[in-house]
């Protein structure tokens, strides 16, 4: 994955997309100061409490509660504006959907934090899954649509581990606790150097790598998204470039509470030009596209709060 400048190297590629926000504090070496660390202890508190609610009421029931709660306070928070204005920019000719796509981002935002503590109960189903890879190396790339977090559960109930490239809650104390919760004992691979080192070595040993490619990336490159550029992870179609192997879009799909489908489809053409550059360009826009094409079938299931185009786009 060496070579041109936009395509960059393993350690700063293949971390580019994963699940959670935020880089953890220890990553970045400065110690917390006292404030912080009691701050840290506050919210897995109620981060715990929270969990321990939804674990106690059935799957769906948890589903439902997680969903009303966040269409009631969701729309109190920063994050509403974020969202309006990329509903703005994304799809202005749909502005009278707008307040109900929002509404319905909140619900499924809610309910997915809230299917945490479920799941290894979630029910789901797959199509497509002939274009699964039995073997690797292959990358799967998905979105943050419907429950995410589904999606390597059910891949696993396939008997395909697939990994995954993470990215840590700033909180050390809530990335433990999410830890846990997702479970699996899946391959789990860290955003940065020692992360991408790490998925290099799981896919060249034959490994299935997943990623999460919809979200903003500062040392990524500019791909087009919903007719703007936007910087886009680099990492799946480096990794797809330097062994060659199959990409297979999968889409998640919320069809109710605590219920999934999720959709394999066929591998992506992998371009040959020559021009490494290209490619990367090529095949990154590529993976753009589909992501695209399944928000604009389903926007209420996508994560529309995080900033994904650039100010100078809005």
């Amino acid at each position: 994955m060496g070579g041109s400048r936009p395509g960059g190297s393993p350690a700063r590629h293949a971390g580019g997309a994963g699940r959670g926000a935020g880089v953890s504090g220890a990553s970045r070496g400065a110690a917390p100061s006292p404030g912080r660390r009691l701050s840290w202890l506050f919210e897995a508190f109620l981060a715990r409490a929270a969990l321990s609610v939804f674990a106690a009421l059935p799957p769906a029931a948890a589903s439902r509660l997680g969903a009303r709660l966040a269409r009631l306070f969701g729309p109190l928070l920063a994050a509403q504006r974020r969202g309006a204005a990329n509903l703005h920019l994304a799809l202005p000719e749909r502005a009278a959907e707008h307040p109900a796509i929002l509404s319905a981002a909140w619900a499924n935002l809610g309910a997915t934090v809230a299917e945490l503590a479920h799941l290894d109960r979630l029910a789901i189903e797959i199509e497509g899954a002939e274009h699964l890879p039995a073997t690797g190396p292959a990358l799967l790339v998905s979105a943050h649509l419907a429950n995410w977090e589904a999606l390597p559960g059910a891949l696993l109930a396939r008997g395909i581990a697939m990994g995954a490239i993470y990215r840590a809650p700033d909180n050390p104390r809530v990335a433990a606790l999410l830890a846990r919760r997702r479970g699996h004992g899946l391959p789990m691979f860290p955003k940065g150097a020692a992360g991408a080192r790490g998925a290099l070595r799981f896919m060249a040993e034959g490994g299935i790598l997943g990623l999460l490619a919809d979200q903003k990336m500062n040392d990524g490159i500019a791909a087009p998204f919903f007719g703007h550029l936007a910087m886009t992870p680099a990492a799946p179609a480096a990794l797809a470039l330097r062994f060659r192997c199959p990409v297979v879009p999968g889409r998640v799909e919320r069809l109710g509470p605590a219920r999934f489908r999720v959709t394999a489809e066929p591998p992506l053409m992998l371009p040959d030009s020559g021009d490494r550059a290209a490619d990367l360009a090529a095949l990154t826009g590529a993976i753009n596209a589909r992501i695209e094409a399944w928000i604009r079938a389903r926007p209420g299931d996508w994560l529309w709060f995080h900033r994904r185009w650039p100010k100078s786009a809005r």
